[in-house]
């Protein structure tokens, strides 16, 4: 061979290995892109596994706690409607309590306003036609609008704490004396005494006022008035007599003076006005009188006894005894009424 042959043949032989070289170096980076491809595939495929995992295990997670929390929803939702039933159940007991209540109070409100009505109707009736009786019992001056309420104030000036205490009632009376004569009389117990006004319901001024120390007081009768066997007067009604020393009988002289005051009795019957309304009918009551003094005489019995005297007050129950015969006097003025302050034209008291 020639040596151009020769350096031709080295010149191949040098090209080869240099293309082999360039051949592999392309096919390993070939190799190395396609490991880089499948690497990052299966990276990219665990990674969306454990996404899809994690998905998975958040989706439960969630579902769970959704279920529970729905759960206790509906629990609570339960409970709160078994809460809702009750106190709807109540409300029901209660609302129907409170209409039996409001049908009771409205029918005692018909019942009373139909009690009203025809109190209102019969006094509306009584004063359109006003009877014989109801003339006479407006010339009593104690009628009066106002009247009643000075004459009180008047006599409530009167009451000497320090001595009486104060006052516990006030009434409306008429004294019955020892000849069966009638006298408009003011009543006042206190905590220590009875005191009986002889009030002027014209002039409004007190005349005289009698003072009956309680502690005093020993006997309480109260009934129907009798008269002797031969007597010609009487008197119907009830009346109460208070007795003060049951020791002292009154003289024989005194039984006949028909203006002896020294008797150790005072009697009481009521007064004609009793009729006239609620607040005269409280004013006149003799029972309740009868109550308040016993109860305010035991009182000071209690706390002031008398030395020498039995404590304590003795309620009888019998006829209160008016040893009157002939009464003439007594039967003129009670007839026309002398001794009321009343309307009678030129003739006094």
């Amino acid at each position: 061979m020639s040596e151009a042959d020769e350096v031709q043949l080295r010149h191949v032989d040098l090209g080869r290995p240099a293309a082999r070289s360039e051949a592999t170096e392309g096919r390993g980076e070939a190799r190395t892109e396609a490991t880089a491809r499948t690497e990052a595939t299966a990276r990219t495929e665990a990674i969306e596994e454990r996404t899809g995992a994690a998905e998975g295990r958040t989706e439960e997670r969630t579902e769970e706690r959704t279920g529970a929390e729905e759960g206790r929803t509906e629990e609570r939702t339960g409970a709160t409607l078994e809460r809702t039933g009750a106190a709807e159940g109540r409300t029901e007991e209660r609302t129907g309590a409170t209409v039996e209540r409001t049908g009771a109070a409205e029918g005692r409100t018909e019942e009373r306003t139909g009690a009203t009505l025809e109190r209102t109707g019969a006094g509306a009736a009584a004063r359109s036609i006003p009877s014989p009786d109801q003339f006479k019992l407006r010339r009593f001056f104690v009628l009066r609008p106002g009247t009643l309420n000075q004459a009180i104030k008047d006599v409530e000036a009167l009451v000497d704490e320090k001595v009486d205490g104060s006052v516990h009632g006030i009434w409306l009376m008429a004294e019955v004396d020892h000849w069966n004569n009638e006298k408009e009389r003011l009543v006042l117990i206190t905590d220590n005494s009875l005191l009986v006004c002889k009030y002027d319901f014209v002039m409004f001024t007190c005349d005289q006022v009698q003072r009956v120390a309680l502690n005093f007081v020993d006997r309480i009768s109260h009934g129907a008035f009798s008269f002797p066997k031969r007597s010609l007067l009487q008197r119907g009604g009830e009346g109460v007599r208070v007795f003060w020393d049951r020791l002292r009988e009154p003289s024989f002289t005194s039984r006949w003076n028909p203006f002896a005051t020294d008797f150790p009795f005072i009697t009481f019957t009521s007064h004609p006005v009793w009729n006239a309304s609620d607040t005269f009918a409280q004013l006149c009551d003799v029972k309740n009188f009868r109550e308040q003094l016993w109860d305010a005489a035991q009182k000071v019995h209690a706390v002031k006894p008398v030395p020498g005297k039995a404590n304590g007050v003795l309620v009888l129950n019998q006829q209160i005894q008016i040893e009157a015969y002939v009464g003439l006097m007594s039967f003129l003025g009670n007839q026309n009424k002398l001794g009321y302050c009343m309307a009678r034209g030129n003739i006094g008291f």
